[in-house]
C-alpha cells in the first residue's frame, strides 16, 4: 500500500524489496538474481518514453556535432586519428594511423578495439559524419537506462527529469562539442550495467561492464571497483570474480599490450602522463592538494560532478566508481585532463547519475524529514542545473543561426581539397585534416617522414606562430631533398605540391 504523501513519484511503486542494511544498494534483493529483482514499468508508453527521449538528444548531439564539422570549426585532429583507425578496420586491417607518425599503430596509444564496431558503418558510408553521428547514437543510448532506473525507483516524473538531467549533462554536452574519442562507447556500458546493478539483477550488470575493458586501458580498473560494488552488495560471486577480470586486463593492457604496439614499448601509464619521476612525488602532491581547494579547473572538476547531481550522489557507494577515472586525470601532468573541456567527463556521467538515483532513494528512506522532502525535489532540481548547464555549454548554439551556416572559408577550403586526388599522400596541419581522411592518406605537418607527401596544405588560421611566411622553404626543410610549388592560395588556405 502506497504511503501517504507517496504521490506521482510513487505511481511506478516502490521496489519490491528491501534489502537489509548489509546490502550496499538499496532497493535491490540481498543475493543473486530473482524474483525479487525490481520489475521494469508495465505501460507500453513507460517503456517508450525513454527511448523516445535517447532519439531526442541523438538527433541534437549529431546536429551539434554535424555542424561543427561542416561549418570547419571541429577541431580536426582527434576526428581524423579516429578516422584513420576505423578506416583501417573497416577494411580488416591494422589501426594504422599516419597522423601520428608513419605507420604508428593506434593500439600503441589507447587499447580501445571496441571502436571497431564503427567499422561495418564506415565501410557503408565512408564519412567523418558516420563517426560523429556513431558517437550521438552511442552517447543517447545511455538515456535509456538512466531513465528506466529513475522511473523505477523513483517514480515516473522523477525518473525523467533524472533522464533529462543527463541528457543535457556538462559532460556530455563537452564530449559531443570535441571531435570523437572512444569513451562514448562507455557510456550506454555503464549505463546499462548501472542500471542492472540498483535492479538488482548482479550477472545482467557483470555482463554490461566487463566490455568496458576493452573500451579503454584505465576503464578495466573502473571494472574492478564494479566488482567491489557487487561484492558489498551481496554477490560475492559475481563481484570477485569481476574485480580480478578488470585488474588483470587493466594489467595486461598497460604493461604488455600497450608496450607491444607501441614503436618505444611505452607503458600505458605514461600515455595518461601519471608516471612523474621519482624525486617529484611528494611535491606533485602537495601541488595536488593545493590544487584541489584553490579555485582552478581540478576544483572546479571535482565541484561540478557534484553540483549537477544537486550533492546527492554523495549518499551512494556507487561513487566510488568515479575514483579511478578522477584519479588519474587529477594526478596526470597533462593539465587538460583535469579540466571541463573535451571529453573527459563523458565516462562520469553515467556513473554519478545513477548515484543520484541510489543516493535521493536512500535519502526518500532516511529518517530525516528534511532529507527525505529534498531527496524528492532532487529530480527536479538536476533538471533545473542541467538547463542552466545548456546555457554556457555546447547546447546553447542549438538556438543561434550561425551555427547552421557554412562557414565564409568553406568555399575557399573546397577549391584546395578538389586539387588533392583519392589516395594522394598528404601532410597537413590541423585545419583541413579530417576533411582528407576519408580519401588520403594524411600525415599530420612534421610526423610524415620517412613518407615524402605528394601534397602539403597550410591553413594559416589553424595556430601558426609565428605565421609561415615562406611555405615552400619550410616544406622543403622537413623534407631535404624534395622541391615543392604552391598550386592554389586563397583565404588563408595555400596548397603545396611535390615537383618531381
Amino acid at each position: 500500500m502506497r504511503s501517504p504523501g507517496e504521490g506521482l513519484d510513487a505511481e511506478l511503486g516502490e521496489p519490491a524489496v528491501l534489502a537489509s542494511t548489509e546490502t550496499m544498494i538499496p532497493g535491490t534483493p540481498a543475493s543473486g538474481d530473482g524474483p525479487g529483482a525490481v520489475p521494469p514499468p508495465g505501460q507500453t508508453w513507460e517503456r517508450a518514453l525513454p527511448w523516445a527521449m535517447a532519439l531526442v538528444f541523438a538527433g541534437l548531439y549529431a546536429t551539434l556535432s554535424v555542424a561543427r564539422f561542416e561549418r570547419l570549426a571541429d577541431r580536426s585532429f582527434d576526428l581524423g586519428i579516429f578516422e584513420q583507425a576505423i578506416r583501417a578496420y573497416a577494411h580488416l586491417q591494422a589501426p594504422i594511423v599516419d597522423i601520428e607518425g608513419a605507420g604508428h599503430n593506434f593500439l600503441g596509444d589507447h587499447w580501445n578495439p571496441a571502436i571497431a564496431v564503427f567499422a561495418p558503418f564506415y565501410r557503408l558510408f565512408p564519412n567523418p559524419v558516420t563517426l560523429l553521428v556513431g558517437q550521438a547514437v552511442s552517447i543517447a543510448l545511455g538515456i535509456v537506462p538512466i531513465t528506466r532506473a529513475g522511473m523505477r525507483h523513483l517514480g515516473r516524473w522523477s525518473g525523467v527529469a533524472v533522464g533529462l538531467a543527463f541528457g543535457m549533462s556538462y559532460g556530455i554536452q563537452s564530449a559531443v562539442d570535441f571531435d570523437v574519442h572512444e569513451v562514448a562507447l562507455a557510456v550506454p556500458l555503464l549505463a546499462f550495467g548501472l542500471e542492472a546493478l540498483l535492479a538488482g539483477r548482479w550477472t545482467r550488470a557483470a555482463a554490461w561492464v566487463a566490455p568496458l575493458v576493452l573500451v579503454k586501458e584505465d576503464l578495466g580498473l573502473t571494472v574492478a571497483l564494479f566488482g567491489l560494488v557487487l561484492v558489498l552488495a551481496g554477490a560475492r560471486r559475481r563481484g570477485i570474480g569481476l574485480a580480478v577480470f578488470g585488474l588483470a586486463s587493466c594489467a595486461l593492457t598497460m604493461m604488455v599490450l600497450i608496450p607491444h604496439f607501441n614503436a618505444s614499448g611505452a607503458s600505458g601509464w605514461s600515455r595518461l602522463g601519471v608516471t612523474p619521476a621519482a624525486g617529484s612525488r611528494m611535491h606533485h602532491l602537495v601541488a595536488l592538494v593545493l590544487e584541489l581547494v584553490t579555485p582552478g579547473p581540478k576544483a572546479t572538476t571535482v565541484l561540478l560532478l557534484l553540483v549537477v547531481t544537486v550533492f546527492l550522489s554523495l549518499r551512494s557507494p556507487l561513487m566510488i566508481l568515479v575514483l579511478p577515472t578522477l584519479a588519474w586525470r587529477l594526478i596526470s601532468a597533462n593539465q587538460n585532463f583535469g579540466g571541463q573541456l573535451f571529453h573527459y567527463d563523458l565516462v562520469l556521467m553515467p556513473i554519478i547519475f545513477a548515484a543520484l538515483i541510489d543516493g535521493a532513494l536512500r535519502a526518500r528512506r532516511g529518517r530525516s524529514a528534511p532529507w527525505r522532502q529534498y531527496a524528492r525535489a532532487a529530480p527536479a532540481l538536476a533538471l533545473l542545473v542541467g538547463m542552466f548547464f545548456c546555457t554556457r555549454f555546447a547546447f546553447k548554439d542549438l538556438v543561434v543561426a550561425a551555427t547552421y551556416q557554412p562557414s565564409p572559408r568553406a568555399q575557399a577550403a573546397d577549391a584546395v581539397l578538389s586539387q588533392i586526388p583519392d589516395n594522394a599522400t598528404v601532410e597537413s596541419d590541423i585545419g583541413l585534416l579530417a576533411k582528407l581522411t576519408n580519401r588520403t592518406r594524411v600525415f599530420y605537418i612534421g610526423n610524415a617522414a620517412p613518407v615524402v607527401p605528394q601534397f602539403m596544405v597550410i591553413d594559416d588560421r589553424a595556430g601558426w606562430n609565428p605565421p609561415l611566411a615562406n611555405p615552400v622553404r619550410y616544406a622543403e626543410s622537413l623534407h631535404p631533398g624534395a622541391t615543392y610549388a604552391i598550386v592554389t592560395a586563397g583565404d588563408g588556405y595555400r596548397l603545396l605540391r611535390r615537383i618531381g
